[in-house]
């Protein structure tokens, strides 16, 4: 326990991201300083909003320093402890990035939280009862806000943030679909999930077959849509949304790769009087505990059975990412590191 493996963003993508964007290093392992502790993670997240941190463009949060650690989510266990508070053996999650060890101080609010292992996978920490379960529960809840009966459409359906929306959905008393790609994945949302109905938007590649696909599975039209995608999707969606429907705007996947994402009619958000909003979840730190409360009460009752795809060794982390950017992962990606 003398080496620390990292994963640094080695160059930035030009246009499509690759492995090669990226550098495996060792370093030392870091010391504990008085008040710190040392992490030990089990496992690494993954996720889309990465891809856009790569680019060296505006957006809502800095880009991804180069040679430097990729920032993300970690969970795992303290091995050497200097802050009364937290024990050798305590279960954390926290943003340790893609590396094997960090070097936390957990009085910095929001860097460091205890976990309970008891009746929730410490894996869940960073899928259904973490950062995207969150993610879907503020869309919903603090957005969509939707009423019993109405009917809610997320994309990306059957990934960490689709399957807590739809069992938040259903708790709603709402009817919810799904839009996911290929037939395993939509039959998993449907049989596993809960949702209502599936849409596999690889059946559906433009806006005509997909308005048409969502007019069958949204009879009544749409009321609310959780947005992770953009593109064709969205102009698909928008022609079937209600009169004052909500848009919880979370991603666009779509564009990660820098080109634009033109609306084929944005004069529907007019039309339908349509609110639109898009947010940052790390922005509304104070619904945390109420929305984690929620998730791992639906998880602990088996009423939200996320599903995990998971690569072995921080080696493997820059494929499993690129992977997830083509949706080739089957729920929440994650990378296994002890």
């Amino acid at each position: 326990m003398t080496v620390n493996q990292q994963i640094l963003l080695d160059n930035r993508p030009q246009g499509e991201a690759v492995e090669s964007n990226f550098k495996l290093v060792q370093s030392p392992l870091p010391t504990v300083g008085e008040g710190e502790v040392l992490v030990r993670h089990h496992y690494l997240s993954l996720d889309p909003y990465m891809r856009g941190r790569m680019n060296d463009s505006k957006s809502y949060a800095q880009p991804q320093p180069l040679g430097e650690v990729m920032q993300g989510g970690t969970v795992g266990e303290i091995v050497e402890s200097r802050h009364p508070k937290f024990q050798v053996g305590d279960k954390v999650v926290g943003m340790g990035g893609w590396q094997e060890y960090s070097v936390v101080n957990p009085s910095v609010p929001g860097a460091l939280r205890k976990v309970d292992t008891t009746h929730v996978p410490l894996s869940y920490y960073l899928g259904a009862v973490g950062m995207p379960g969150v993610t879907a529960w503020y869309g919903l809840v603090k957005i969509i806000n939707p009423k019993a009966g109405e009917t809610v459409v997320v994309s990306a359906a059957t990934g960490a943030v689709g399957s807590a929306f739809a069992a938040l959905a259903k708790a709603r008393g709402c009817r919810v679909v799904g839009i996911a790609g290929g037939a395993e994945k939509c039959r998993y949302a449907v049989e596993e999930l809960g949702f209502d109905a599936c849409i596999d938007y690889r059946e559906h590649p433009d806006t005509k077959t997909m308005a048409k696909a969502l007019k069958d599975a949204c009879p009544n039209g749409i009321d609310g849509y959780f947005e992770n995608v953009g593109g064709y999707i969205f102009d698909a969606v928008l022609l079937r949304t209600n009169a004052f429907a909500r848009v919880a705007l979370c991603g666009m996947i779509a564009g990660y790769d820098g080109q634009p994402l033109p609306m084929a009619n944005p004069a529907l958000l007019l039309v339908n009087r349509i609110k639109l909003e898009g947010f940052i979840v790390s922005e509304h730190m104070e619904v945390w505990s109420e929305a984690l409360t929620e998730l791992g009460g639906l998880v602990a009752a088996g009423k939200l059975k996320p599903r995990e795809t998971i690569a072995q060794g921080l080696a493997a982390a820059p494929a499993a990412f690129l992977g997830l950017l083509k949706g080739k992962n089957f729920g929440k990606q994650l990378v296994k590191l002890v």
